[in-house]
């Protein structure tokens, strides 16, 4: 019988055939950690008696949730992690000197790579299946395990084939796509399952797009999210090539045409809009014809975040507003993913558009996105955010409201003062 994607990498790393429900113990190519997660693993890692990593060089330390620190608790968890970076002499470690919010600043390191196995104490990790890896979270004890052993127990998930087919209108994007199967499935419709991407769209979509796509699946429920290696992830993969090593070479696999799915869901895109979804769940989507019926008015936009804090995501944004400015009841924060992309922002002339728009443009971190810092919101106050979230209290407040959109559409509403539409704003 034939197997999916995500069925052939455990069957590559097993040496042999799998099916879905088995539970496995696989090797991995990679872990990560973060400044909140991490000490717990530490801990847990020190507690069982190692000394030392099974695979030094395949684990990864990226302090980004609460760096540079805001307080007392969160920079003794950044010590935390600083320590025992130094003392097992990390290759992999990142903290201020190299920032970058840890699902976009792997990629660029080289680190991620097609055909790997890798886990993560976050539950976006299952954005790097946009490079045709199995990538997914886990908690930290399980991270811990990972550390000790260099190993973890998987159950292979069944899998879900989802078609997109048709070109994309302007001002559509990833974040519209994985907004749209939310909007039909719900939250929950792919619990535990991997979300297989494919069809005409996904083969012309860029890679920032691609990992935007891959990193809401889990809020689908799904395991992981994976997308098929293919030119344009050879075309990343070169472009990478030029400032960092890959960490190993990609194994090219594609899944089996007799391959079994649990349930085919083919979306045509062609006819799809910029989508905004609603609080408190990112299944509330709306398309913004209707949104923007509502006029509902904003105190803040944020773009950034793992999901589109990409450069492309700046470009967008800088397109709309450069000689606009953003409404006077608005703040602006603008979050680049990474060091480099913040650096090729600058040099593009897209920081100093931002800025002259009213923005605020602050170092990498996931900090907002969380409700941790660098945009609280407070009691009843609105905002649009590129984020991939909008659970009650996601930004702050527990009586606040976020409502998720693509960039375009957040830049738009800056300038507007409510929800707007970018294609009227443009």
């Amino acid at each position: 019988m034939g197997m999916t994607l995500t069925e052939k990498i455990f069957a590559h790393h097993l040496g042999r055939e799998v099916k879905a429900g088995e539970i496995v113990m696989c090797d991995l190519d990679m872990i990560i950690g973060n400044d909140i997660t991490t000490p717990i693993s530490i801990r847990a890692f020190e507690e069982s008696g190692a000394k030392k990593l099974a695979k030094p060089d395949n684990f990864a330390i990226v302090l980004d949730h609460f760096i540079p620190p805001k307080d007392i608790a969160s920079a003794n968890q950044a010590k935390i992690n600083r320590e025992f970076a130094y003392k097992h002499n990390l290759k992999n470690f990142f903290d201020e000197k190299e920032m970058g919010i840890e699902h976009r600043l792997l990629p660029e390191k080289g680190l991620v790579i097609p055909g790997d196995v890798i886990i993560g104490a976050d539950s976006h990790t299952c954005t790097h299946g946009a490079l045709g890896a199995f990538s997914t979270g886990m908690g930290s004890t399980d991270i811990a395990f990972g550390m000790i052993t260099g190993k973890s127990w998987f159950r292979i998930p069944e899998t879900i084939r989802v078609i997109f087919t048709g070109e994309r209108q302007k001002f559509v994007y990833g974040k519209d796509l994985i907004l749209e199967l939310i909007r039909r499935i719900g939250v929950a419709g792919a619990l535990y399952k991997a979300l297989q991407f494919e069809g005409d769209t996904i083969e012309n979509l860029p890679m920032d797009d691609r990992m935007s796509l891959c990193n809401m699946a889990i809020e689908a429920g799904a395991k992981n999210g994976i997308i098929h290696y293919d030119q344009i992830t050879a075309d990343f993969l070169e472009e990478v090539k030029k400032y960092n090593p890959l960490r190993a070479e990609p194994v090219i696999l594609k899944a089996d045409p007799d391959a079994t799915y649990t349930e085919t869901i083919e979306i045509d895109v062609s006819q799809l809009e910029p989508l905004v979804a609603y609080p408190y769940l990112p299944e509330n989507g709306k398309p913004i014809s209707e949104a923007v019926k509502d006029r509902i008015p904003i105190d803040q936009v944020y773009i950034g975040s793992c999901t589109n804090g990409t450069l492309s995501d700046l470009r967008i944004a800088s397109e709309i507003l450069k000689g606009k400015k953003v409404h006077k009841r608005v703040r602006l924060i603008v979050t680049p993913a990474t060091q480099r992309i913040y650096k090729q922002a600058m040099k593009e002339g897209i920081i100093d558009t931002l800025i002259d728009a009213g923005a605020v443009v602050a170092n990498p971190t996931c900090g907002a996105c969380l409700g941790g810092y660098m945009g609280i919101l407070g009691d009843g106050e609105r905002a649009v955010a590129t984020t991939n979230r909008n659970f009650r209290g996601r930004m702050g407040s527990p009586k606040s409201e976020v409502y998720l959109s693509n960039s375009a559409v957040a830049a738009a509403s800056a300038i507007a003062g409510y929800i707007a539409d970018p294609r009227e704003v443009v």
